[in-house]
């Protein structure tokens, strides 16, 4: 069997996010290397999605061995500064329900971390943080 096809990883995570965020109402989300214009809109979700270390769990070689990949999703969520941190929390909460302890495609995502306020980028937004560690077993 081949290795795990990162991008359909990364597509999985995404997808789920931009359904979820496309009900009402209607939230824009920005994925990695995409443009887009802070200013010109209140309330975005910003999602990095990044794999990071892996490690052997069966003896062999390229083939007839599993492996483990673990990796993170950053989702930053923005909303209108001024106004407080209800409405920024209650799309967090609806992010943590997407992903946590949950199982979509192979990917098993773990307990969230957050919304944790931070310091706004760009300015004028309230920004708050949730990072979602997740793993694959990748079949060789």
């Amino acid at each position: 069997m081949a290795a795990t096809d990162l991008n359909t990883v990364r597509q999985t995570i995404e997808e789920r996010l931009i359904t979820e965020l496309d009900d009402t109402p209607p939230i824009p989300v920005v994925l990695n290397n995409m443009p887009f214009d802070a200013s010109s809109k209140d309330t975005f979700v910003q999602c990095l999605t990044s794999f990071g270390s892996g490690s052997y769990l069966t003896m062999g070689g390229t083939t007839n061995s599993t492996n483990s990949v673990v990796g993170l999703i950053i989702l930053n969520i923005f909303t209108e500064e001024g106004l407080g941190s209800g409405a920024n929390f209650v799309i967090g909460k609806r992010l943590r329900d997407l992903y946590n302890r949950n199982t979509v495609s192979n990917v098993i995502f773990d307990s969230p971390i957050g919304p944790e306020v931070l310091t706004p980028s760009p300015e004028g937004k309230f920004q708050t943080q949730l990072r979602i560690t997740f793993e694959i077993y990748e079949d060789l």
